[in-house]
């Protein structure tokens, strides 16, 4: 159930060296080795990002912008239609239009998760070649490293393709048909994080632009950098889970994108902020992975996501707010179809590990496609196992599904070794190392399941089911202060990679309430050592069921820390699991 968070003893030492506390060392020991350096934790700046020109094709997809430009041509702008996608789509326009292209030259096309699938796909490239007029220029984003036939089709149609993008390139290299193929992640790029989104990929390349346009004379040199777009490549880079730890470029975008949110100077983040937040201190990383972005992604899943791209680009409070109700509309829908896919799964998870499964592969034949991923999120969590969740696919005979690892395991090597023993069970996929999506012929499924435990076997012969909770250690009673928490969250941005801290400890509980709309949360007053500390326990249990816990009973608790500003500023536990050591009266 728990562990206790290994440590990189060097790391430990560095952090006490230059005065950390204790406590605020271990944090650090326990995610970072000693290949990086302290200060990419520490003190990360924009100005140690590499420079585009690093990225292969980046001259090459820059000139050809350039003469798009100048020449008044039509770009249609492709990408994905997650918050990856959808951020990279506002970089990329805005962009655009601060080089003098006109709106009416640009034109928009971001795929539908169940009518398109994934990438530059068929339908979507029909929809692009039978539109008027046709762009004559492409640019993707966070996709279409993957796209070869497709490309090829917009090549022949006379249309030159500029992929940016981010997720693992084929062991047959990049798409041939393509103008220009930018990113790091190929074979023969020199750039050195190959850990970042493909809306960092999108920015790059714009920046890029920019410089370029401003060398050939076309934009003054005092045209503005475009830092100010960091913010949505903050959003998409944690909704991405892209590392946060060893990627210096991103813990400085997040920390930057992070600071431009809390201005508030787009109606998207006033209305998020609004909504989301009781005081703009409470803004973070983890409001934007876990709360922002899944309503991004839900409109994706569930309906056409160019919704989330207005909502980001709204130029008033009212636009941002009608689109942001449109898009918590959806992710309710969504968060109903997934509570049913879950209960559906769990049993079934649960038998293939029993039964020695090492990657666990649930069907749900009649589940809904655009919440395999976070059907799979929740069964790696359960299982601590890497898990592929299919339904039905849109091609008949066909199953889709999405993949979601665990830390060490990669997820695309897994599925390209299969592909290589097994070149005709997927009719496609794409990925990267924590999470993958695939197309899978169903009578393939039992051959291709074997093969995919066996490359395991012999991969990761040595790695173990993941603990549901990795925790940093226990607190003093001193600790559960305003002082230290703000210690611990200058540590952040915390996220995928730079995992928030978790603590273990033994409370009594003072008191206890069920809350909530469904009344399945606990309010939780509870004692250490004299000192009392509030806490909340998210779906302890199941509708009209009694608390598992009563005042005077001891608790463990493994939770998270964090600053309350409900009424005033107080300390506040978010309790991610908890279970009574021993029954007790609470005696006053």
């Amino acid at each position: 159930m728990r562990e206790p968070r290994p440590i990189e003893a060097s790391v430990f030492a560095e952090a006490r060296s230059r005065g950390l506390d204790p406590v605020i060392a271990r944090i650090v020991a326990g995610r970072i080795s000693d290949k990086t350096p302290l200060d990419v934790v520490l003190d990360p700046q924009l100005q140690q990002i590499a420079p585009p020109s690093k990225l292969t094709d980046i001259s090459k997809a820059a000139d050809r912008l350039q003469t798009a430009i100048r020449d008044g041509e039509r770009i249609g702008v492709l990408t994905d239609y997650d918050a990856d996608g959808l951020t990279s789509h506002a970089v990329i326009t805005e962009s655009l239009q601060r080089f003098g292209v006109s709106p009416l030259n640009i034109s928009h096309w971001i795929g539908h998760r169940l009518e398109d699938g994934y990438g530059i796909s068929e339908t979507l490239v029909d929809r692009l070649l039978e539109s008027s007029p046709v762009p004559q220029v492409v640019i993707s984003a966070d996709c279409g490293s993957s796209d070869e036939v497709q490309i090829g089709r917009l090549k022949d149609a006379g249309v030159d393709v500029i992929v940016t993008d981010h997720h693992r390139v084929s062991d047959r290299g990049p798409p041939a048909s393509a103008w220009a193929v930018v990113n790091p992640n190929r074979a023969d790029c020199l750039y050195p994080d190959k850990a970042i989104a493909g809306c960092m990929v999108s920015w790059l390349v714009m920046s890029f632009l920019r410089q370029r346009l401003i060398d050939q004379g076309v934009l003054v040199p005092a045209t503005p950098k475009l830092g100010d777009l960091l913010d949505y490549v903050a959003l998409g880079t944690v909704a991405d889970c892209v590392s946060l730890g060893s990627s210096e470029t991103n813990r400085a975008v997040v920390k930057a994108g992070l600071s431009l949110i809390a201005r508030q100077q787009r109606p998207c983040w006033q209305v998020a902020i609004s909504q989301l937040t009781r005081a703009p201190r409470d803004l973070n990383a983890e409001l934007l992975a876990f709360q922002l972005a899944p309503r991004l992604n839900a409109r994706g899943r569930i309906a056409h996501s160019l919704r989330g791209y207005e909502y980001l680009v709204a130029t008033s409070v009212s636009e941002a707010s009608n689109a942001f109700l449109d898009l918590d509309a959806d992710n309710k829908t969504r968060r109903a179809i997934e509570k049913t896919m879950v209960e559906q799964a769990k049993p079934l998870a649960k038998r293939q590990h029993l039964h020695g499964g090492l990657v666990l592969c649930v069907v749900l034949e009649n589940g809904h496609a655009g919440v395999q991923g976070i059907v799979a999120s929740r069964l790696v969590e359960a299982e601590g196992r890497p898990t592929i969740v299919l339904t039905t696919g849109m091609e008949p005979g066909t199953l889709s599904g999405s993949m979601r690892s665990i830390p060490g395991v990669d997820a695309k090597m897994l599925l390209d070794r299969v592909n290589a023993v097994l070149p005709e069970a997927m009719v496609r996929y794409g990925g990267h190392t924590g999470a993958c999506g695939m197309t899978l012929h169903q009578a393939a499924l039992a051959e291709f399941s074997r093969e995919l435990q066996d490359i395991y076997r012999s991969e990761y012969a040595d790695v173990g089911p993941k603990p549901q909770f990795l925790v940093d250690g226990e607190l003093l009673p001193e600790q559960f202060s305003i002082p230290w928490i703000e210690q611990m969250e200058a540590l952040g941005p915390f996220g995928r990679g730079f995992d928030q801290p978790l603590f273990v400890g033994l409370f009594q509980v003072v008191s206890v309430r069920p809350v909530g709309q469904d009344r399945t949360h606990l309010s939780m007053s509870l004692a250490l050592e004299g000192r009392q500390v509030q806490g909340i326990w998210f779906s302890a249990l199941e509708p009209h069921e009694p608390p598992p816990v009563n005042s005077g009973d001891w608790v463990e608790c493994v939770y998270s820390l964090s600053i309350n500003t409900f009424r005033g500023q107080d300390v506040s536990l978010t309790i991610r699991h908890g279970q009574v050591k021993q029954k007790g009266n609470m005696h006053v």
